[in-house]
């Protein structure tokens, strides 16, 4: 079977034109797959309301068919054709947090595929605030169903060229923009809990919703997460092996070092220090920026940068839970499960 010949097409980030729009919505419209970039990571679009084409997103990233998309919004009209259901303190979430980097959890209606909720009663809903991607979900006139645009278990793209490395031939087109804002997926919020849970964390952290609509639990705290996108199986994982250690932990991660270098292996340290000592011809390291937000933007980026250097395992040095650290910390630790 011969593959696609995936075309990358340039779009200006805040002024996407026109009639690049009109071409991906009629790409999504024909049942093709476009790759483009929304505010937290690139995203691998499809008609929502087209099974078929739905099908094709799991095809190309290799991804599980119980594994929910979340659905993307151009305007709140497009909510009605998702759900029948819109509580009074949805409304104020939405109002308060949309456009954004926030997904909520609705029952679907019957327009809306198990195809594109893997199988469940709910459905995963978010509207980008990223102009490229409100410009395509507009152009199209249509949701759009998009996960991350990357293969299965893999890094999230934030960059058209990681999209192109782990997709090329397997979808029809990508808009590329650049870097993206963010570099984390959006939080998950499910109001039809008590007290409402955060399924999956992201930039709008803990402290934004609860300054919203008071109490908030975690989704480990409560019930499975299943309802959520990126939460059921290994994630955000590079080639490498990755282990975490605590901040600062000079002698932890000099001892796990000897340990790798003894067993022959090619390391990678991403840290916010940089420790000049430990032997460059056998250790790459990767020194982050020092605050959160930036920290998030290249997280995925420097996990693969790491793999095309060839290290064989990534030693990651854990960062703060707090604000934005939260959701940082998730995308580790679910890389660093073996």
């Amino acid at each position: 079977m011969l593959k696609l010949l995936t075309q990358v097409i340039k779009v200006h980030p805040q002024k996407p034109e026109k009639e690049v729009m009109a071409k991906a919505a009629e790409v999504i419209m024909r049942g093709g797959l476009v790759a483009f970039p929304t505010e937290t990571v690139y995203g691998l679009g499809a008609d929502a309301l087209n099974p078929r084409a739905v099908e094709r997103i799991f095809q190309a990233k290799g991804r599980p068919a119980d594994n929910p998309i979340i659905v993307h919004l151009g305007d709140l009209k497009q909510l009605e054709i998702l759900t029948n259901c819109v509580s009074p303190r949805a409304s104020e979430v939405m109002k308060r947090f949309w456009p954004g980097p926030l997904t909520l959890i609705y029952p679907r209606s019957e327009k809306v595929s198990p195809v594109v909720t893997g199988g469940q009663d709910t459905v995963a809903v978010r509207m980008p605030r990223g102009k490229v991607a409100l410009a395509l979900i507009r152009a199209l006139g249509r949701p759009i169903a998009a996960p991350s645009a990357n293969l299965s278990g893999r890094p999230s793209g934030t960059t058209a060229k990681h999209v192109f490395y782990d997709l090329n031939g397997e979808i029809d087109l990508i808009l590329d923009a650049g870097p993206v804002e963010i570099g984390v997926e959006s939080t998950v919020l499910d109001l039809s809990t008590q007290p409402p849970t955060i399924l999956r964390p992201g930039a709008i952290t803990t402290e934004e919703l609860r300054g919203t609509i008071g109490e908030v639990a975690l989704g480990k705290q409560c019930q499975p997460v299943t309802r959520s996108p990126g939460t059921r199986y290994r994630h955000y994982s590079p080639k490498a092996e990755v282990s975490l250690v605590k901040q600062n932990a000079w002698y932890e991660i000099g001892k796990l070092i000897d340990q790798y270098i003894a067993m022959g292996k090619k390391i990678g340290l991403i840290t916010r220090l940089y420790y000049p000592h430990f032997d460059s011809s056998r250790v790459i390291i990767k020194v982050m920026p020092r605050g959160l937000g930036e920290y998030a933007k290249e997280m995925f980026a420097a996990l693969r940068e790491l793999d095309e250097e060839g290290v064989d395992c990534i030693i990651v040095e854990e960062v703060e839970q707090k604000g934005i650290g939260v959701a940082i910390m998730d995308r580790l630790l679910r890389a660093a499960a073996h």
